[in-house]
């Protein structure tokens, strides 16, 4: 395997597509919006632009991080692994050949499976449970030793495929128990979900004030960032409200229908789960008075026997 190391920064800028990214030398003292030239001079750099992500990043907090990016997986190294030279501490880099959209809201299954196939990058490699993605070691910054592996762009489907050959694909239960704790792109789809389900129901409080659902839409979705550790920057979330509202006043038929309709819908709903408990209840019921006449016999029999 050849190692490329000091890459010439033109392919780190061919990968990396944020135009005003936020940026730091030192975290402990914020990050800040500024140009790309002026970015690109500072040791940590926004990992992927606003709307999009193409970079999937895994943080690797132990002394051999290099070591665990490359280990058993020839077909899928990463693009490039920045380390700390001081603690061996390093960030993994795979670069996809499609961007995955973060704010559309059409496109949140996309998104749903690159959050998982980056835990399971992260898997592979023991990387920090709790790294959000923001933020990554910019690999031509002078502070950090980056070492480049290979020029291919990934697909999600690809990248599927290895993982869970290895076995650290996640299974289709991990994301609903990952949105108690979400990080990463899982915050993302954390906020779609939970904001998209809700919206649903709060639309039976604004047929005809599309402005309104707006202002509703776009306060829960703010409200359930802000509960992050690490939420989301505000545009972006801005965004996220933005998609959702714009998709139920264009596509929902529940939207189009009207207040009538959705009344009538909800209360066959309602009319369809009281029937299904009241069958489900009443299975339970016979299964019992069975259970009882049973033990019933059961006693019987053994007071006639003694």
């Amino acid at each position: 395997m050849t190692v490329e190391t000091n890459t010439p920064s033109s392919v780190w800028e061919q990968l990396w597509l944020p135009l005003r990214p936020l940026a730091s030398d030192d975290l402990s003292t914020g990050i800040y919006r500024h140009t790309r030239p002026k970015a690109l001079g500072k040791r940590y750099v926004e990992t992927n632009p606003r709307a999009m992500s193409n970079l999937l990043v895994v943080d690797i907090d132990h002394e051999d991080a290099l070591l665990r990016a490359l280990w058993d997986r020839a077909a899928w190294l990463p693009n490039a692994v920045v380390e700390n030279p001081d603690n061996g501490h390093a960030h993994a880099v795979w670069a996809l050949r499609e961007p995955v959209t973060r704010t559309e809201y059409a496109r949140r299954k996309p998104l749903a499976y690159a959050a998982a196939v980056t835990e399971a990058l992260r898997r592979s490699v023991d990387g920090d449970q709790g790294y959000s993605g923001l933020i990554t070691k910019n690999p031509t910054h002078e502070s950090w030793n980056a070492s480049w592996y290979t020029d291919k762009l990934y697909t999600l489907n690809e990248l599927d495929e290895h993982l869970s050959t290895a076995g650290f694909m996640p299974s289709v239960g991990w994301a609903k128990t990952r949105r108690k704790n979400p990080v990463g792109l899982g915050r993302n789809c954390s906020i779609f979900e939970t904001a998209r389900t809700w919206a649903y129901r709060e639309i039976r409080h604004h047929f005809g004030d599309v402005q309104g659902l707006w202002t509703a839409i776009n306060n829960q979705v703010h409200h359930l960032n802000s509960e992050f550790s690490e939420p989301l920057p505000r545009n972006e979330a801005h965004q996220i409200a933005k998609s959702i509202h714009r998709w139920i006043v264009t596509q929902s038929r529940m939207w189009r229908d009207g207040a009538v309709t959705y009344e009538a819908n909800f209360i066959n709903i309602q009319a369809a789960r009281g029937r299904k408990g009241g069958i489900s209840s009443g299975k339970s019921r016979r299964e019992s008075q069975a259970r009882a006449q049973t033990t019933q016999a059961i006693i019987l029999e053994a007071l006639n026997e003694s």
